[in-house]
């Protein structure tokens, strides 16, 4: 049987887990409809979740329709949890993008739509919320058709629109919107012949399938209006999984579950190849034998192309970690731009803390914890709301309580040339302090890459690994504290003594060496931006312009809109908020934003910096009593 990998996105408050109810509900996945106000619903299964009325983690549920088993993907709304969403589009076949009645386009449906079309993933639009107050569906249609990247083919219409008696009529797709991408189609049309209705569903489902057009349906989750076209839409317009039951083994871990005992379990896509239980794989570069495995949706002894599975067993496994080559490309995973410092409110529970915050570290590689002064830790987020789910996690499932400082933005520091350092045990007349010798170059690059022109073998495999996993945690904090970026090292020179070195030699002077590097090619600390997007009435754009210039946004690109204008630019990261606070005074309250993050920009005048946990290699006195505290 096909299987197909649905996504359901939106932005909060739009309807998006009422929606996933009522599909699992109508297809008999399960017998009663759960409620976000109720606090019963099917994915969203943790206690903030159900308090808070929002999707934070995203969660798989199985159903089935017509001869289809679909895997239905919830995915978290709030902007907040973006990451989690960009994620879940690496595993999904298509998606469908939910759009509030009452609401309309918000700038996250935007954000997403563009997501969607950029992987050109096939995409269905369900305007929900049809039966509520102020609900309308030609103003919704023509702001989709405005505001949505995209093209739009309605399929039914809505009878009663705001009240709760609100139905659906099906419609018959725009052959005219169809022959654009169909010769045979524009064929038909120009000689004045009416296109066949086999042919017009045959162009609709291709074209779908391509991401050139979105097939839209109204309804409502709560009354289930619309449901029922939703459904055949997605039995019959998107393409189910593919795959090669026999090829390689390729999959992407996109979600990672932790059980009351501490265990892991992957939720894994699997794009080719097999997985059976005891199977030993690699994933993410660590071997491990699975141990348990059940296949979402129908009950399969093992995992086949196409298909989830929750695996068991991958000790250390994280959200992204794939086996085998990628099979599709994603689109990067921007790095949180912000950083709060966490302490326990009982001095007491300062370790037990620690360790609960490396253990969500653990799990996701775009959480970052590092000790900061004074037993505290420090975390990466995307956004505020984030500090309340960490908080809840920690009291969760570590029993503590947690105090959250004011959030900073956190900048980068790039090489701005090459420079060599090296240090060799056999120069120094006394005892060495550490019995290795390591050379390294720093250059602009990339990412952050490490590489050796020394010959492959000449030092054991433990004392070389020791050296590049040492690299990677050092570059954690650059010359002004901030993590290094843009940045290749290459390793030029090793040796050691048998049987005196230890990995440990090698951990405690790869930094001073690289340090040393760094300082010689010096770094230029760059301030994350956003790229916006504002949509203001005609009479805004002066004072919205000048706000925007003060809070130091740059490639203004103001550009007239049908309603007045759209301005589109670049701003630190730091005035994001100011600006969104801004826009509403500024706009009379018509003012929409959008941003997301979208690269760096050096930092003008002194560079800003932070406290270092290292024991600072750049002092090698400091440093050397600092390991000796150790």
């Amino acid at each position: 049987m096909a299987t197909l990998n649905l996504g359901i996105l939106a932005h909060v408050d739009a309807g998006k887990t009422s929606l996933t109810e009522r599909l699992l509900f109508d297809t008999g996945a399960i017998g009663r409809l759960g409620s976000v106000d109720a606090g019963d619903t099917q994915t969203d299964r943790g206690e903030l979740e159900r308090s808070r009325g929002i999707t934070i983690r995203t969660a798989v549920a199985p159903f089935r329709v017509g001869g289809l088993d679909v895997n239905l993907i919830d995915t978290p709304g709030h902007a907040d949890f973006v990451a989690e969403v960009e994620r879940a589009l690496g595993v999904l076949d298509g998606a469908v993008l939910v759009v509030s009645a009452v609401e309309g386009v918000q700038a996250q449906t935007r954000v997403l739509m563009r997501t969607l079309r950029a992987l050109r993933l096939p995409t269905l639009v369900f305007v929900n919320k049809i039966d509520r107050m102020g609900a309308g569906s030609d103003g919704t249609l023509t702001a989709i058709g405005r505001r949505l990247p995209g093209r739009a083919v309605p399929l039914n219409d809505v009878r009663g629109a705001g009240t709760p008696g609100a139905r659906t009529v099906p419609l018959r797709p725009s052959a005219e919107v169809l022959a654009e991408h169909d010769d045979v189609l524009l064929a038909d049309l120009v000689d004045g012949r009416d296109p066949a209705p086999g042919a017009v569903r045959d162009a609709l489902r291709a074209q779908t399938a391509a991401g050139l057009v979105q097939p839209l349906y109204f309804g409502s989750a709560v009354t289930g209006a619309g449901v029922a076209d939703l459904l055949d839409g997605i039995a019959d317009l998107l393409p189910p999984a593919g795959g090669d039951a026999a090829g390689e083994t390729r999959g992407t871990v996109f979600a990672v579950e932790r059980g009351p005992s501490g265990e892991r379990t992957a939720l894994l896509r699997l794009f080719s190849g097999g997985l059976r239980l005891r199977q030993r794989v690699t994933v993410g570069g660590h071997a491990g034998r699975i141990t348990g495995l059940d296949v979402v949706g129908p009950s399969a002894p093992h995992l086949t192309a196409g298909n989830i599975g929750r695996v068991r067993g991958l000790a250390g496994v994280r959200v992204g970690d794939r086996i085998g080559a990628p099979v599709r490309a994603v689109p990067p995973f921007h790095p949180p731009s912000l950083e709060t410092v966490v302490r326990a409110r009982r001095p007491g529970d300062a370790a037990r803390l620690r360790a609960a915050l490396l253990a969500l570290a653990d799990e996701d590689p775009l959480i970052r914890a590092r000790p900061a002064p004074g037993g505290a830790t420090s975390v990466l987020l995307f956004g505020e709301v984030q500090k309340e789910i960490i908080g809840a996690r920690l009291l969760a499932d570590a029993g503590v309580e947690a105090v959250f400082e004011a959030s900073r933005v956190v900048y980068l520091e790039r090489p701005a040339g090459t420079g060599e350092a090296e240090e060799d045990m056999k120069w120094r007349r006394r005892t060495p302090d550490f019995w290795a010798t390591v050379g390294l170059r720093v250059e602009p690059g990339a990412g952050v890459t490490f590489r050796r022109e020394v010959e492959m073998g000449a030092l054991p495999h433990a004392l070389d690994r020791a050296i590049e996993e040492t690299v990677h945690r050092t570059l954690e904090q650059g010359l002004h504290g901030w993590p290094v970026t843009g940045c290749a090292v290459v390793l030029t020179r090793s040796g050691y003594a048998a049987p005196l070195s230890t990995a440990a030699d090698f951990r405690g002077l790869t930094p001073l060496v690289l340090m040393r590097a760094l300082a010689e090619a010096g770094t230029r600390v760059y301030e994350p931006c956003h790229a916006f997007e504002a949509e203001i009435p005609g009479d805004a754009l002066s004072p919205v312009l000048a706000r925007l210039t003060a809070l130091g946004a740059g490639a203004l690109e103001p550009e007239p809109a049908p309603e007045g204008w759209t301005v589109r630019g670049e701003i630190p990261a730091s005035r994001v908020r100011e600006a969104e606070r801004s826009l509403p005074a500024l706009t009379g309250g018509e003012g929409v934003w959008w941003s997301r993050p979208s690269g760096e920009r050096p930092v003008a005048g002194r560079p800003p910096a932070r406290e270092r946990t290292d024991g600072d290699p750049r002092d090698r006195d400091a440093y050397l009593r600092h390991l000796a505290r150790r």
